[in-house]
């Protein structure tokens, strides 16, 4: 298999009605570290804007249940790529998510923006730390595959192409982004996580270089000092060089998903699996400390769990 064997075949695929195979070729085999952390960052973005991060922040779930909710995050969002929005998994996922936003007055308009970002901020990531760019059938996938969960969502008005959604995501932080306690509560327990994934020694610089990875604006909204322009560099030019490093690896042949990463730390006992239906949060919620997983009926039939997709 070559290097470029993936992209041949995503070329095959047609983006209007092959989103979510084309997605999921660049996210699990492609880009899975890169579609990780710009993902990450997409969600991070959305606390800049007040009505979300204060709401995030009031919750509690964002700064008290850090980790929690980023696994449930990854988990809920991964189950739709990986069964697909037909599937009983998929659409077990959608209901999970609907169920949990319902609860909160949240505007249309914020919705939209959320669901902007995850299509403009991997794009952006890609062009500036990816082993290469976003093919146009890759970026067309992207828009028709987040236009499909928006629908799920009960959205309307959803732009149709990366430009009206990148002019979207542009307007609607040029107009809204300012600092709020919440966002930056919100913003302050991501960093923290984000830093405790690494040994307690590297934990102050891996904060310091997510911080470098930050645009002016959405630093600015959070209040956040300037990271000193040297070192700004540095860690910038340092994420180019490992994207041109990956363009030298041999392709991936099987997939990473989200939960195979060492940050989804929630779930341990894979491939025992966890009940999608148990994901989240809830309005009457299990203590933090209620087990997660799947137990046998009485007679036997457990309930159903998420799998490996088959890779043969």
């Amino acid at each position: 298999m070559q290097r470029y064997d993936w992209l041949k075949k995503i070329q095959r695929l047609d983006p209007e009605t092959e989103f979510t195979e084309i997605y999921r070729i660049s996210s699990w085999y492609e880009f899975p570290w890169d579609y990780t952390q710009s993902l990450s960052f997409a969600l991070y973005r959305t606390y800049a804007v007040p009505s979300i991060g204060r709401l995030l922040a009031g919750t509690g779930e964002f700064t008290r249940r850090t980790q929690k909710r980023y696994d449930d995050t990854v988990l809920i969002l991964e189950a739709v790529i990986e069964h697909g929005f037909d599937s009983s998994q998929g659409r077990e996922a959608i209901r999970r998510m609907n169920g949990m936003h319902r609860r909160y007055d949240i505007s249309d308009a914020d919705y939209r923006y959320v669901l902007s970002t995850f299509v403009v901020t991997p794009k952006r990531w890609m062009d500036d730390y990816g082993w290469r760019r976003l093919s146009p059938h890759e970026i067309r996938a992207s828009v028709n595959y987040y236009r499909e969960l928006g629908r799920h969502m009960g959205l309307v008005d959803l732009p149709e192409t990366y430009e009206e959604f990148e002019r979207l995501l542009d307007d609607y932080e040029r107009e809204h982004f300012a600092f709020d306690e919440g966002g930056r509560a919100v913003s302050d327990s991501t960093l923290g996580l984000m830093a405790s994934w690494y040994p307690a020694p590297l934990r102050s610089s891996m904060r310091l270089s997510s911080l470098c990875l930050l645009d002016d604006p959405l630093r600015e909204a959070f209040g956040y000092p300037a990271p000193s322009a040297p070192v700004r560099h540095a860690v910038r030019a340092g994420m180019r060089l490992r994207g041109r490093f990956v363009r030298l690896l041999p392709p991936r042949r099987r997939p990473h998903l989200g939960r195979d990463g060492w940050q989804v730390r929630s779930y341990p006992g894979y491939p025992y699996g966890y009940r999608i239906s148990e994901l989240g949060t809830f309005e009457d919620a299990p203590s933090p400390g209620g087990c997660p997983f799947p137990h046998a009926a009485a007679d036997g039939k457990g309930p159903e769990r998420a799998t490996r997709p088959d890779t043969s």
